[in-house]
């Protein structure tokens, strides 16, 4: 790198200041949980995705030392050269089990990651159409869901939020052979669900694929905790699932699940998945056990008891100048509009030992700077009320 380019990366670096669009890493020196030691400062957190406190819940802790003491540290290699394990295998089964009432003839593939997870899925269903694909997504989705329709190079239409009237006329407008109708299932930084059912619909009118990011959704909504699909009773082979195993299942990694004809092509095809080192097995084994607490008694007990938290916040009072998000689900956001306003905010309330992030451009549309509060069923009905009497204070504005 010359000096020149080193000075203009400074220049970049500079000029993020100056917008307050720096993102900066805190060390957190503690387990997962609601009360944290974070940069050597004990603090009450409403910033983790581990929605129902299973990240360090003692059965999965043990599951993952027992995995580790069965199977090592590492898996060595790739799922299609001798990565693929046991543990990893009946973690697949145990995923198909659980989605089988909502896609028939199920199966499940599993990735390190949610980002691989929605790269792999949207490049390999690519591979099937040879150009002659549309995908439609929602003005809102994930990165990675954008980067992966990206990845592709295809065509793609951009719908308004969760407006079905809006994909209901560019799915009209468009003649390709394949159509992918993309979207989160709960929205990360608003806490909405799309509508999934009037979407299916569309989708089966169209002949489309409705490819579900239930990143958020996934353990937290529905009887057994089996996410959106689960939340609206649906059931289509045109569904395409993708859950991830690292927020309400307290683990890591991802899935995707569908008939099973469209994962045997992904086990074909998608270069996320056949290209890199499998997971450690251990965490596989891990989540096993982290899968059947979510479909069991302590899991619909933890949702339950996560919705009296969220009714508990969601009708409290906020100051007068921020706007509260509408929504039914653990992510609560507040919108308190300029990147300096956010900041301020979240260092207020840090003074008071409550850690919330600030969430700014691009991951939000510009002046929408938030603070997004979640939820989880490891908090207390104290930590909340510490929370909204926090908010309520003059030094916040």
């Amino acid at each position: 790198m010359s000096f020149t380019q080193l000075q203009t990366l400074t220049a970049r670096l500079n000029q993020l200041d100056a917008q307050g669009l720096r993102r900066i890493r805190h060390e957190v020196e503690s387990v997962c949980q609601p009360h944290l030691m974070v940069d050597v400062q004990t603090l009450l957190a409403f910033n983790s995705n581990d929605y129902l406190g299973l990240a360090a819940h003692p059965l999965v802790v043990e599951a993952l030392r027992e995995g580790a003491s069965l199977y090592g540290a590492g898996s060595g290699a790739s799922h299609l050269i001798s990565g693929h394990s046991q543990a990893h295998e009946r973690l697949e089964e145990l995923l198909g089990m659980l989605l089988s009432p909502f896609v028939p003839s199920v199966r499940a593939l599993t990735f390190s990651t949610g980002y691989m997870a929605n790269l792999g899925v949207m490049t390999a269903l690519t591979d099937t159409a040879k150009g002659d694909i549309t995908f439609f997504s929602d003005a809102l989705n994930h990165a990675s869901l954008i980067d992966g329709i990206r990845l592709t190079r295809e065509s793609c239409h951009v719908y308004a939020h969760a407006d079905v009237s809006d994909l209901s006329l560019k799915l009209s407008s468009c003649h390709s052979g394949t159509k992918v109708v993309v979207t989160d299932g709960v929205f990360s930084m608003d806490g909405d669900i799309a509508p999934l059912k009037e979407m299916l619909a569309l989708c089966d009118q169209h002949g489309a694929w409705l490819l579900v990011d239930d990143a958020h959704g996934f353990g937290v909504l529905g009887e057994t905790g089996a996410g959106v699909l689960q939340y609206f009773n649906l059931r289509s082979e045109q569904l395409i699932y993708m859950g991830t195993l690292g927020k309400a299942a307290g683990v890591s990694g991802a899935f995707v699940a569908a008939h099973e004809d469209v994962i045997e092509w992904m086990v074909q095809r998608s270069r996320p998945y056949i290209y890199t080192t499998a997971s450690a097995p251990a965490l596989a084994h891990a989540l096993l056990t982290s899968l059947r607490l979510i479909s069991g008694d302590e899991g619909r007990r933890s949702r339950a008891y996560l919705q009296t938290l969220i009714q508990q916040l969601s009708t409290a009072p906020i100051p007068a100048n921020w706007q509260r998000m509408v929504s039914t689900t653990a992510i609560q956001p507040l919108v308190i509009g300029s990147n300096a306003q956010v900041l301020q905010a979240s260092a207020d309330l840090k003074a008071q030992g409550i850690w919330i992030s600030a969430i700014r451009a691009p991951t939000v549309p510009v002046n929408t700077a938030r603070l997004r509060i979640t939820l989880s069923a490891s908090h207390t009905a104290q930590d909340v009320d510490r929370l909204v009497r926090a908010l309520s204070f003059e030094s916040i504005s």
